[in-house]
């Protein structure tokens, strides 16, 4: 009886040391992914942001440009570097908190950072910076065309970089939303693996419980043993 009931007890602790360390290991992963995200996003906001401001700066505007089109300039710049510059923040102020943790050699030190309770600010600052972000200094580059070579009668250069610039919005557009589809359902077959997976185990744990337990008094062989 001694023998069996110790067997049962090392099963347990096994599974549940498992599914422990599944659990930690599931939470590092969070934590590099939103580390690798809030750099990227900071790497990229602080590249755009400062060449919208020199193309704002270094713009040589005429007195014959429609009043129309320059709104359309100034509000476009000034709405991608806000953009970019929200991403920048949120990005610069939560990345500390995350490396200082990433950095420490230590299984439970993930329990410390705050990238799961943050998550939602992450998640807007990676939109904000690769999403919305590239999308504006898209329409930029071809506003700033039209104000750039306006003075010219024919406007064929800015004609041809709208002619470039559209298609190039509609490829952007079309591939952000088959990839966030296409990790939305990577994700979602993860998570369904992984619930079949803890099902398996807590159901071949309870298998194990009722055939190991001597105490359980559904165990005839350890009731004879006894």
């Amino acid at each position: 009886m001694q023998n069996s009931y110790s067997e049962w007890l090392t099963k347990t602790y096994v599974k549940e040391m498992s599914n422990t360390h599944t659990l930690q290991a599931l939470s590092w992963r969070r934590l590099y992914l939103a580390r690798a995200k809030l750099k990227a996003a900071s790497r990229t906001s602080a590249l755009l942001s400062g060449f919208a401001m020199v193309a704002m700066v270094e713009a040589q505007l005429d007195d014959n440009i429609p009043i129309g089109l320059l709104v359309t300039f100034s509000v476009c710049t000034t709405l991608l570097v806000a953009v970019h510059l929200l991403a920048l923040m949120i990005s610069t102020c939560i990345l500390p908190n995350i490396e200082a943790v990433s950095n420490v050699h230590n299984v439970t030190a993930v329990n410390e950072s705050p990238h799961d309770r943050l998550q939602i600010y992450i998640e807007l600052a990676w939109i904000f910076s690769t999403g919305i972000g590239i999308l504006l200094f898209l329409i930029q580059m071809g506003v700033l065309a039209w104000v750039r070579f306006y003075k010219f009668s024919n406007h064929e250069a800015s004609i041809a970089s709208t002619a470039i610039i559209v298609p190039a919005i509609i490829i952007f557009i079309i591939f952000a939303i088959h990839f966030y589809r296409q990790l939305i359902a990577h994700k979602y077959e993860r998570s369904h693996k992984g619930l079949e997976e803890l099902e398996s185990m807590a159901n071949e744990l309870d298998g194990n419980g009722l055939a190991s337990n001597p105490r359980d008094p559904l165990s005839q062989g350890n009731i004879e043993t006894v």
